[in-house]
Parts: C-alpha cells; sequence; structure tokens
C-alpha cells in the first residue's frame, strides 16, 4: 500500500509540475522524447532489415539448406588458392548417388546459372538464367503466378520448356499470357510453361530478382549450354529436427569420400558451405548499427537529462517550504527521495512514450522498400531507457531534497 500511495503522489506531483509550467516542461521533456525516438526508431530499422535479409536469404538459399560445390564461401586463412582451383568439378553421377542414398536429406537438386538474353520476336531481355533439377522449389522458393512448375520427365529428360519472371513475360507477350509461348534462350527455342509471382522493386534481391530470372531442366542446361566446363552445386536441404545440419553434413562428407576414393589422411577436395557464415557476417554489421545509434541518440538523451535534472531542481526549490512541514510532521528521508525520484521517472516516461508514439507513426507510413515493424521488445527497450534517465536525473534533486533541515525548509518563505 505504501507503495502505491508513493506511485500516486509522485504521479499527482509530475502532473501539477506539468500544469505549472507547460512551456517549460514541455521543452525539457523533448530532449528525451528525440532520444528515445532515435534509439528506438534504429532498433526498429535495424530489426525490420534484420528480418528482412534472413527471409532474403532463406528465399534465395533456403533454409537448413547445405550447399556442396568445389569452392568454399569462406576461405580458410594463408591455405593456397590454387589447391581450391585444382579440386575436380561436381559431377552429375554424384549428385544421382547422394538423392538416391542420403538419409538424412529432406531434398537435394543440382544447380547451375549464368546470364542469357531471352527473346521473342523483336522484343527481347537480358535474364539470370539457372539450371535446375526437378527437388529445387523445396529447396528455394519458386511461387508460380501462372502455369505450372517442372513435371519429373521433363527434369530428368533434358525437355526445352522453361518458367520465366514475370518481367521477361511482360516484356516478351505485352500484356498476355506467356504460357504455352514460344522463346529463345540465347538463340534456343523453349516453351513457356509457368511464370513466377511477381515481386516488384526491392532494395535486397540475392541472387538477382526473380522479375527477371529463367529457370530451365538442369540435364537441359547440361546438354545445350553447359559444354565442355560445368560447374554446377548440389543444394541440400535437412529435415527440420536435424539442428544445425549436423547429421547431414557428416553424411554427405562421408558419403563424398567414398565416391572420390579420398583416404582417410587426405584432406577434402570438397566444401560444404552453410549460410552460418554469410548470417554472422550481417549479424556483425547489425550489432555496429545498433551501437553507433544508440550512441548517437545518447547525446539527446543527456541533453534530456539534464533538462528532466533542471525540473527537478526547480520543483525542489518552489517546494521546500511544503518538503519542510513534511519533515517536521514525521515524514521520513526515504519518502521525500522517493517523492522526488519517481516524479522524474514519471516525467522521464511521458518523454519516453511520445518518442515512441513519433515511431509508431512512422510504422504507418506505407511503403514496401524496407516495412518497419516494431516490436514489443523494443518498446520495452525505450521504456525502460527512459525510466533508467529519469532515475539519474532525479537522483541528485531528490538526496538534496531528502537531505534539507526541516527548520530551514519552513522559514525559506
Amino acid at each position: 500500500m505504501f507503495f502505491l500511495r508513493q506511485v500516486y503522489e509522485s504521479f499527482l506531483f509530475a502532473y501539477q509540475a506539468l500544469r505549472s509550467n507547460v512551456m517549460r516542461t514541455t521543452l525539457s521533456l523533448l530532449g528525451v522524447s528525440v532520444g528515445i525516438f532515435a534509439i528506438v526508431a534504429v532498433f526498429t530499422a535495424v530489426d525490420s532489415l534484420n528480418n528482412k535479409i534472413r527471409k532474403e536469404i532463406d528465399s534465395f538459399a533456403g533454409s537448413g539448406v547445405l550447399y556442396v560445390g568445389k569452392w568454399p564461401w569462406l576461405m580458410q586463412n594463408n591455405y593456397p588458392w590454387w589447391k581450391y582451383l585444382n579440386r575436380p568439378e561436381m559431377k552429375y553421377n554424384e549428385f544421382k548417388y547422394l538423392k538416391d542414398h542420403l538419409e538424412h536429406a529432406e531434398a537435394v537438386a543440382i544447380m547451375e546459372g549464368g546470364s542469357a538474353t531471352v527473346s521473342r520476336g523483336s522484343n527481347s531481355i537480358d535474364a539470370n538464367m539457372t539450371g535446375a533439377s526437378y527437388d529445387y522449389n523445396q529447396i528455394s522458393t519458386i511461387t508460380i503466378q501462372d502455369g505450372r512448375y517442372f513435371l519429373p520427365i521433363e527434369s530428368d529428360n533434358g525437355l526445352f520448356v522453361c518458367i520465366v519472371g514475370s518481367k521477361i513475360a511482360e516484356t516478351l507477350v505485352d500484356g498476355r499470357s506467356a504460357v504455352g509461348e514460344i522463346i529463345k534462350v540465347n538463340g534456343i527455342k523453349f516453351k513457356v510453361i509457368g511464370v513466377i509471382e511477381k515481386k516488384g522493386e526491392d532494395m535486397l534481391n540475392f541472387g538477382g530478382t526473380p522479375d527477371e530470372k529463367v529457370f530451365i531442366p538442369y540435364t537441359t542446361y547440361a546438354a545445350v549450354f553447359q559444354k565442355d566446363k560445368p560447374a554446377p552445386d548440389f543444394a541440400v536441404k535437412a529435415f527440420k529436427d536435424d539442428i544445425g545440419q549436423a547429421e547431414l553434413e557428416g553424411e554427405i562428407t562421408g558419403m563424398m569420400r567414398s565416391l572420390r576414393s579420398i583416404k582417410p589422411k587426405q584432406e577434402d577436395n570438397f566444401s560444404v558451405n552453410r549460410l552460418d557464415g554469410l548470417q554472422a557476417f550481417f549479424d556483425g554489421i547489425f550489432t555496429a548499427l545498433n551501437i553507433a545509434g544508440a550512441l548517437i541518440a545518447g547525446f539527446s538523451l543527456l541533453v534530456g537529462g539534464f533538462g528532466i535534472a533542471n525540473i527537478m531542481f526547480v520543483s525542489v526549490k518552489e517546494r521546500t517550504n511544503i518538503i519542510g512541514i513534511q519533515k517536521s510532521l514525521g515524514a521520513k528521508n526515504y519518502f521525500i527521495l522517493y517523492q522526488f525520484l519517481f516524479e522524474a521517472v514519471f516525467l522521464s516516461l511521458i518523454g519516453g512514450i511520445v518518442g515512441i508514439g513519433l515511431v509508431v507513426l512512422i510504422t504507418l507510413i506505407p511503403q514496401d522498400a524496407l516495412p518497419l515493424t516494431l516490436t514489443a521488445g523494443n518498446i520495452i527497450k525505450g521504456l525502460f531507457i527512459s525510466s533508467f534517465i529519469g532515475v539519474l536525473s532525479g537522483i541528485i534533486p531528490a538526496w538534496v531534497a531528502a537531505k534539507m533541515d526541516p527548520v530551514l525548509a519552513i522559514r525559506s518563505k
């Protein structure tokens, strides 16, 4: 009951302080509002960017997917690069063996890609071409808007069919459905069987925008475009209960070493890559952005803290006589201390709530480049920081008030 009474009285004092001089209080709280706004806005922007990048990575590379290839994504320090160069390329028969024998894999796909010119009549457009096996749609998201995905027979037998992005379809067929049309990919005729759902402009497009992609069966790609220099990669998706893909990675490594007759003491001549390194790279960037943003916003909070302290010193001076009366009637030092300290926290919280409210208004602005989402965690951080600023700003004025001599305080008027 004592604590609730203390909170209630502090709230009343804070409200009276606001009413007594609205302009002074508003200007003092402005620093806290700006500082909390800046910090919460930075946290919100970084979290939103982080989530978007991770979604893009998962959409492009797949979640829980290991990539088996000739080259590692992260080079070892002081490792001779020519050793990587001399490694053999991945082979189609190795892909078939892994696909047929891996027990810890949900899906296995082979893919390779490059640039291409896609044309129909006098219309043409540059595109990113990917040759992929049938299971590729289980590795990476390919949302078909019109038509269908490859059939197993089309993928296995190397038929001349393709799936195109929405921008390619719009460029080549002038608003009509592209499904069933014959187009040329680097001069070779293909039948369009599907159109990928339009994504539109985006600030992040790992691996290129799907609107400008064309997918063909890997066997067709290998027969027509690969020529004498095949350089495919295998994508292997783990089951969800394989935490960290540890079981799958071990099984892949064992099978590949057996297929290539690698002796126990010899090092691998292939690489099993994962997204952990890429995600760790972005984690470092986001951490640095959060720290930099917090430091910059800290200067605004520092100014706001001095403003709150100024209000509290003025409040102590204005209520010196009242403090003396309270102490003469038996009020303890901690009662006076809590009274002014709670008042400072309430004032700072008001500034923090205003700052968070401004961030909420920004998140309501419609835009596609980077949708902002204010999380409950960031709201709690903002309220905690503003409360902490209130404690720092109010502790000295509250201590001064608590240590006053009651006789001198009563005689102040």
